[in-house]
């Protein structure tokens, strides 16, 4: 059987509505010239008729993309899901979306993500951290567009930043356990080659430590990023073993976190009389587990929010469009308590 069904187009509406073609096209591309009413109904037209805007054709002309390339460095972290919302949802309201792609925690696959992103010509970059190849920043120095780094305050930014010290947050944690009337503190971390915003974690605990006069040689590394709650709780494990009078552990993440507590219910340590226990992230597993996690907020969806509305500001000609320090904030909760 043929399908004699013919695609509505933007004459059609016009023709429907009484209007030109013009009109219809401002409505969709939501013109200041259309009124709100007008572009209501002539929504409600396109609907009626099954029409589907093509901001594809739409964008051509315009010689805008209509969208944002974002690099994070994995799908299954909650951090980065929540950031990468927050930039969806403010960018949707311009009518922007998203090309998304991962990099597995390796720079050198940033570094070929970023070359095929720049290659569909988006109308600003976001990637994660301020650690990149030479080949990269080269890539990102030299392309027209506004590049954002996030999760971090590089040493050298490329373009903008959204972004915290990842040092400065460890200087919180250690400084809570201390005031709790700790002293013998271990940090759970990971590869400290791939994972440069833990390896900046684990320098900010042993900066801390140090300021405090403590030994700061108990380092667990748990293995590759991101580091999952199995290897967590393998490196508590390794940690209870090496250094059995251990008062109170930080870990990289929440998820490493719950792996250590959990690993401390499985060999009946209580905590946190024995052992006090904070994490990274404020991950919702945090609030939920017994006892509760203790842990710094980064504000992970604030920081995708952030980034889009710096990205849309400079896409209006804004200036100038100053960067933004996020301050993460620590949650004291039930896995740590006063010795």
């Amino acid at each position: 059987m043929s399908n004699d069904r013919k695609t509505p187009t933007m004459a059609d509406i016009a023709r429907v509505m009484g209007v030109s073609p013009m009109t219809v096209s401002r409505a969709f591309k939501a013109d200041s010239l259309v009124s709100p009413e007008t572009r209501e109904a002539i929504l409600r037209t396109a609907e009626e008729l099954g029409y589907v805007f093509d901001s594809t054709a739409s964008n051509l002309r315009s010689q805008k993309s209509g969208f944002v390339a974002v690099t994070i460095p994995s799908i299954n972290n909650a951090n980065f899901a929540d950031t990468v919302g927050g930039l969806s949802d403010t960018l949707s309201k311009r009518d922007m979306q998203i090309l998304l792609g991962y990099t597995n925690y390796n720079v050198e696959e940033e570094e070929r993500l970023i070359e095929q992103l720049l290659r569909r010509k988006p109308q600003a970059i976001v990637v994660t951290g301020g650690t990149h190849t030479e080949r990269a920043r080269k890539l990102l120095q030299t392309v027209a567009i506004p590049v954002i780094e996030t999760w971090d305050i590089p040493t050298d930014p490329i373009g903008h930043y959204v972004g915290f010290s990842n040092r400065a947050v460890m200087r919180d944690m250690v400084d809570h356990f201390v005031a709790l009337g700790c002293r013998r503190i271990a940090f759970i971390g990971g590869d400290v080659q791939r994972d440069s915003r833990g390896s900046e974690r684990r320098l900010g605990f042993i900066a801390a430590m140090q300021a405090h006069g403590l030994d700061a040689s108990r380092l667990i590394a748990a293995g590759s990023p991101p580091i999952s709650m199995r290897e967590g709780a393998n490196a508590m494990a390794k940690l209870i073993e090496l250094y059995p009078d251990t008062e109170a552990v930080v870990c990289v993440s929440d998820l490493a976190a719950y792996g250590a507590l959990t690993e401390c219910r499985r060999l009946g340590i209580p905590v946190p009389e024995r052992f006090s226990i904070g994490g990274f992230g404020n991950y919702e597993i945090g609030e939920v587990c017994v006892p509760t996690l203790t842990t710094i907020n980064a504000f992970a969806r604030e920081i995708g929010e952030r980034t889009a509305q710096l990205i849309l500001d400079i896409l209006d000609g804004m200036q100038p469009v100053p960067d933004v320090k996020i301050m993460p904030e620590l949650i004291a909760r039930d896995s740590s308590r006063i010795l």
